[in-house]
This record gives C-alpha cells, structure tokens and sequence, in this order.
C-alpha cells in the first residue's frame, strides 16, 4: 500500500485540472461531486497509508530525479512515516468536510465561478499535501509556494472587489518575505552539507549530518527556516495578513486557518526538530514570538466585532502557543494541538458560515443575538468549539493546551503563567462571542428574523462531525498524570522525536505539579466564561469599543505602523525611481545616445561633399595623421 503514497496529491491535482478545464461545461452538482469525492479519495488512501505506518512501516517513494547535476542531487520524493501520515489525515479529512459544506454554501455562485472555487480548493489540498509529504525542503518548499498562490487566488477569490484583491495581495507579499528566508536556509544547507533530503538510509541525510554543521550554520539555518514559518503561520511580525484574509468565502477561511496552510510553520520545525534542539538559542526565540503572539493577538480578538475576525485572531494567538511548545521542546504537543485546533477551529468557522448564511451575509455580532433558538444545531455544535477552544476538560483542547503549558512551565515558570494569561482570554473573548451571537434578544432588522433559519444538511453534518472529533480528540493524548501509557499519540510519533529526546529530553513537571497546572487553568477559564456569561447576554452594548477599547478594537493600530513606516515610504521611493530615476536618469542616458548618434552623423555627412578636391586633401592628412602616429608609437 505504502508504494501507492503518489495517489494522495494526485486525486485532488486531477480534480483541479477537470473543475478547473470543464467549469463552464459541468453542472454544480458535478462540480461539487468531483471536488469533494477526489479529496475524499485521498483520505481513503491517507487512512490506509496511516494504518500501514501505524502497524511499523514507512516508505520513501523516490519518483523521478528532480534536480541532477554533478554530485548535487534532489529527487522527487515523497516520505510517509508517523509525521506525514498524521497530518495527511487532518489534510484530507479536515479538507473533505470543508468541500462539502462548500457545496452548500457556495450554491449561489454561477457555474463557471463555481467550478473555479472548486478547482482552487483542490488545488490548495494538492499543494499542502505536496508540502507534507515531500521527502526533502526542495519539495517541501514547492508546497510551500502552492498554497501561498492558492490563498492568493482564494482570498481575492471575488476579484471585483478592490478591498478583497488588496488583502489577497497583503497576503501573498507577507509570505514572500518570510519564504525568502526559507529559501536562503535552502542554500545554506545545499553549500554546507550538499544535500536537502531529511533522511536517507545510508546517512546522507540532513538529519544524518548535521553534526558537521556548526554552532553557526544551526542557529543561522534554523533561524532562517522560522523566518519562514512566521510568514507562513502567521507570527510577530508577519502576522497581519491572516485576519484579512477573511476577504475570502468562510469555508476558505476554515480551510486556511484549520487544515492547511497556517499550520505548514509548524510542521516544518516539528520536521526539522533535531536542528532545533542542536539551537536552544534558536528554541528560545521561538518560544518568546510564540508567545508574545499568542497574548497579542488574544488582546486584539476581545474587542473585535466582526464574528470572523474575532477567529481570525483566536488562529493568530491558538498558533503561538504551538509555536510555545516547539520552542519549550514539546514537540508532541505542538503537533498534537495542530490537530486538536484543526478540529475545534474548522467547526467554529464553519459555524460562523451557517451564522452569516441565516443572518444574509450579516457579520457583525452587535446585530445577532438569540439565535439558538432557530440554528439549534449551529448553536450547539459552535457552544462545543467554544469549550474545546477554552480549554475545559475533556474536550479536545484541554489535553493539547496543557501539555504545551506543561513543558512550558518546566522550561521557565514565566512561560506558564504568561501562557495561562492568555488561555484566560481565549476562553473570554470566545464566550464573549458566544454570548453575543447566540444568547440575549435579537437585534437585527425585522426581514432578518423573518428568513432566520437552520442551514442545510450539507452544511450542519460537517458541523456535527467536526463537534463529535473535538469532544473526543484529545483522548489520544491523555496525560501521564492521569492515566498512565494512555498518551497514545507520544508513543505514535516517538521515532519521530526520538533523536530530539535523546538529545535533550524535555522534562515535564511531576504529576502533582501537572495536576495543579491543570487545575489553574480551567478555574481561570471558568471565571472568564462566568465574566462573559454575566456581561454580554444582557448588556451587549458593552461590545462599543471604548477607551483603551478603542485601541484593541483597531488591532494596536499595527496596520496603520506597518503602512506608515514601511508602504508608504516604499510608495515614495517607487514614485522618485519612476518620475525621476526612470525618465530622467536612465531614459535621459539612452536619450541622449540617441541623440548624440544623430548629432555625429549630422556632422560626419557633410564630409560627403561630392568634391574630389576635398577627397584628395582628406586622403593626404588621413597618410599624414598615420605616419605621425606611427612615428610616436617607435619612439
């Protein structure tokens, strides 16, 4: 089966290529039924490659030679083992459910546009996949590009909208600044070890040599690479193209945030493990962006109003504290809070979809209110991703949540009570969403509680199986401290991390300790669920920003910084290098050869006087002017 691992990117490719070809030939209907049954074909093949790694066994599938020249060679390779297999499921099965909620939500659209969203969407699965499963960075790097142009094309996805075009911009140039240092870490391990492929089975692997790297190379290669992942993840400072990129259809928003590419920085240090743990100074960064980003961006989302963004930035801060535990060497949990958010996340956001779609594209909060009433299901399975989110046991994100404070708390106490900090706020601003949209008395118009009503199948079954996977997801990470050998997703990727732990093996507290940590942080996001609950549902005029509000309201006014300090200076300098360097520097210099040729062969032509006369006389000072010359060269 493991020989089969090629089928995984290639139904959604296929997909992309008919959708994209046939969409102004094809029904929806079909449409919507190739887009989904292609992605739902990979996630039959995933399951099937995940039992076969499960049951001990992994694969490299070297297809053909990429890049060969001397000794320099870079195969296209794809690698299945505990990591990718991992995350080729949440890929496919995330992404499936995504696909047919779409199919629903996206009915409106005409054909040929229809087909086009469809196409992108397929087209963003094949590119992630590509990422993940690519056996060395050259491939992984080719991921990397793919689903930075398929948020491109998905985020301006409605391209007449100005506003929309510019954050799918701002999206794709945010990124290329940080994959500009992935592609200069790239280089750097090309010149140093001549090679980019992880592993090979006559140690010729990055992951063989790195030994021959020094301090320097490391701190200076793993560094690069977290350039990266800021851009691709979303972190301080690359950060504020993410809640833009609400500019997209909702689904897209849940298939960004959730399953794809935010969590591609992620996956390429937990890959990359064993260079970060030969960097502790590298680690401590890491960890400090993490989360700092994690607090920021939770202060942010507690005074946002548009029900998107407010998720959008509970994405910014959620991948902090996976960058946290990365940088505290709770690799485990990094990736197991991937897959937890990936759950909860993807429900909430496609919640917040079946919100918009009842209230006719109404995003606004201050305009909901008592919708549990008429979108039960809706209500019910978002109040689930809320707890998840919040961290209250035993849902999914309890277990994923604390393990990463845990390791942190280990690390540095510091990291713990700032981490819970945050955790306080997730738990806060998400009730405090909660509250507001489905809680209190409406406070929309008349003709919007007329057509209120429950979404279709299509759209409410994605919801409830996203609802049952964050309830019991985080089962298979249940902590030592609570149940002995039970953290089965530890023992999965322990061959992942093995030479990490071997290493640096990343202690967790005793499990006391750990109990009290976890004891500390549910009664805080209790409180703050308490704070919301008491507050919101019946005052929602408390959602006015005001004050220092204000200034959470407008994101720290970050943006503004961003567009005084570095786009309109780079506008001006663009402005002097056309109107003045352009047209009178270097159009000035080709000019003026121009002119100068013209001038010279005004001038010479007169010598063409027709007069044998003047002929002979310039012949006899041509000999002369020789011989002179000739006469001083002797000398």
């Amino acid at each position: 089966m493991l020989h089969l691992v090629w089928l995984v990117p290639f139904f959604p490719l296929v997909g992309f290529l008919i959708n994209g070809l046939l969409r102004k030939q094809l029904s929806k209907s079909l449409i919507s039924i190739i887009g989904s049954g292609m992605v739902l074909a990979s996630f039959v093949v995933s399951v099937l490659l995940f039992t076969e790694v499960k049951n001990g066994n992994t694969y490299v599938a070297n297809l053909f030679d990429f890049i060969s020249y001397g000794t320099l060679s870079i195969p296209f390779a794809f690698q299945i083992d505990q990591l990718s297999s991992l995350f080729l499921l949440i890929i496919t099965g995330v992404g499936f459910l995504i696909h047919v909620y779409s199919a629903a939500y996206m009915h409106e659209e005409r054909e040929e546009h229809y087909g086009r969203y469809f196409a992108y969407l397929n087209l963003f699965v094949f590119s992630m996949l590509l990422l993940v499963l690519g056996a060395n960075y050259v491939i992984m790097f080719i991921g990397w590009e793919g689903v930075g142009l398929c948020s491109y094309l998905l985020i301006g996805y409605w391209f007449k909208n100005v506003e929309y075009g510019n954050a799918a911009k701002k999206a794709f140039i945010m990124n290329r600044i940080g994959d500009l240092g992935f592609l200069i870490a790239i280089f750097w391990l090309l010149a140093k070890l001549g090679t980019v492929t992880y592993t090979t089975a006559d140690g010729g692997g990055v992951f063989d040599l790195y030994q021959k790297l020094t301090k320097t190379d490391i701190i200076g290669i793993t560094m690069l690479l977290f350039v990266g992942a800021t851009g691709k993840s979303a972190q301080i400072p690359l950060y504020t193209w993410l809640p833009d990129a609400m500019a997209g259809p909702t689904p897209v928003s849940a298939l960004i945030h959730a399953a794809t590419m935010v969590t591609a920085g992620i996956y390429m240090i937990a890959r990359s493990n064993i260079l970060y743990t030969m960097a502790p100074q590298t680690q401590s960064v890491v960890a400090a962006v993490g989360l700092a980003t994690a607090l920021f961006a939770a202060t942010i989302a507690i005074k946002q109003n548009d029900i998107k963004k407010v998720l959008a930035y509970s994405t910014v801060s959620q991948l902090g504290y996976m960058f946290l535990g990365l940088g505290v060497g709770a690799y485990t949990g990094a990736v197991f809070h991937v897959m937890t958010h990936a759950f909860f996340k993807a429900l909430l956001f496609l919640g917040a979809g079946s919100v918009i779609h009842a209230m006719h594209h109404e995003q606004d909060i201050r305009k909901m209110g008592g919708l549990s009433k008429k979108l039960p299901i809706t209500h019910a399975t978002f109040l689930v991703g809320c707890i998840a989110i919040a961290g209250i046991p035993p849902l999914s994100g309890f277990f994923s949540k604390d393990e990463i404070l845990a390791f942190a708390y280990a690390k540095d106490p510091l990291y713990y009570y700032l981490g819970v900090a945050g955790a306080a706020m997730t738990a806060f601003y998400m009730f405090r969403l909660y509250f507001t949209t489905f809680r209190g008395t409406f406070r929309g118009t008349e003709e919007q509680k007329h057509h209120l009503h429950e979404s279709p199948a299509a759209m409410t079954i994605p919801l409830i199986v996203l609802a049952i996977l964050a309830i019991v997801g985080g089962f298979i990470g249940i902590p030592e401290s609570i149940m002995p050998d039970a953290h089965k997703l530890e023992q999965f990727l322990d061959p992942i991390f093995q030479k990490s732990n071997e290493i640096k093996m990343a202690a967790l507290p005793d499990h006391h300790t750990e109990m009290y940590l976890m004891v500390i942080s549910v009664v805080l996001a209790l409180v703050m669920i308490t704070i919301a609950w008491v507050k919101y549902p019946k005052r929602p005029e408390l959602n006015e920003p005001a004050g220092f509000g204000k200034v959470l309201a407008d994101k720290w006014y970050i943006d503004e910084l961003y567009n005084y300090a570095i786009v309109k200076p780079l506008q001006w300098l663009s402005r002097f290098m056309n109107n003045f360097f352009e047209k009178k520097v270097v159009d000035g210099m080709v000019n003026g050869v121009g002119r100068l040729v013209n001038y010279t062969s005004r001038q010479v032509r007169l010598l063409q006087s027709g007069l044998v006369g003047n002929y002979v006389l310039l012949m006899v000072l041509s000999m002369l002017a020789f011989f002179v010359v000739k006469f001083f060269i002797k000398k």
